[in-house]
């Protein structure tokens, strides 16, 4: 592999679903290189192969020592919580290292202190690296601003078990995207459960609904619902490796970024 054109990967959460989808993807480009592997202290996976999984040997091993994970990297993927993300952040930020994170369900001040840190190192962060999830996004954009009034629009997410916060941060964001496209703020117009007498529909509400069972990667269906028709935009995940594979586009692009704090519309130029 060309060393000039290598882009020195570590991986968070390195013993978890998405952090092995993650570790998988570096494995497979003919661009990237697996150089620290992250996990939490008592994991049972701590010294151990982080290519064992797939059967194969890479000389990383799987450690709890942010500085030893990190030292070789020129980026961190981080797809794990909001308090890990953070600690995280704080080392990249004083080693000068660059992250990619997929992390979803921060409050203000966790990105707010994201934010900061991105005066000092490069930072792409977006609640979903699928290509197509993006590219939804910019259809919603599209949709919003010709359906801002007479539709009433609603979001509806699917995940599995396991997940964690609700609404999706997927959700949240196309709800964000719809609320700025029509001229809305989303903190005021967002309604994010129903129950008893409601009352009629406010025509400038965004509605959420989450539905969480089985082992569903993710899907995500907007309404928009007017008098005599409907028209429903939705995409759905059947496996992470997209958000992995959009995970690696980040880093791709991180490469010639000194600083800043960037999405996915940036790396897909989609801004």
């Amino acid at each position: 592999m060309n060393e000039t054109m290598t882009h020195r990967v570590a991986v968070a959460g390195a013993s978890g679903r998405m952090g092995q989808m993650l570790i998988q993807a570096v494995a497979a480009s003919a661009d990237c290189e697996l150089v620290g592997a992250l996990d939490l202290v008592g994991s049972t996976t701590l010294g151990t192969d982080a290519m064992a999984f797939l059967g194969r040997t890479s000389a990383v091993m799987i450690t709890a020592d942010l500085q030893a994970g990190l030292a070789n990297a020129q980026t961190l993927i981080d797809f794990t919580r909001p308090e890990g993300t953070l600690v995280h952040l704080r080392v990249c930020r004083e080693l000068g290292l660059k992250m990619v994170i997929g992390t979803t369900g921060f409050s203000a001040a966790q990105q707010a202190e994201i934010a900061s840190a991105a005066h000092d190192i490069a930072i792409v962060m977006a609640p979903n690296m699928s290509v197509g999830v993006n590219v939804t996004l910019k259809l919603l954009e599209m949709a919003a601003k010709a359906l801002a009034s007479d539709y009433d629009i609603e979001i509806i997410e699917a995940h599995h078990r396991h997940k964690v916060d609700a609404p999706s941060g997927t959700a949240l964001k196309m709800g964000e995207v719809i609320a700025k496209a029509s001229g809305r703020d989303l903190k005021a117009c967002a309604v994010y459960d129903r129950h008893g007498i409601t009352g009629e529909r406010d025509p400038a509400s965004i509605g959420f609904t989450s539905i969480r069972g089985g082992d569903i990667v993710g899907d995500h269906t907007v309404l928009f619902a007017g008098t005599g028709e409907r028209i429903e935009i939705t995409h759905k995940s059947s496996s992470r490796a997209t958000y992995a594979q959009g995970s690696l586009r980040a880093v791709r692009f991180l490469k010639d970024q000194k600083a800043g704090l960037f999405d996915m519309f940036d790396v897909l130029k989609l801004a």
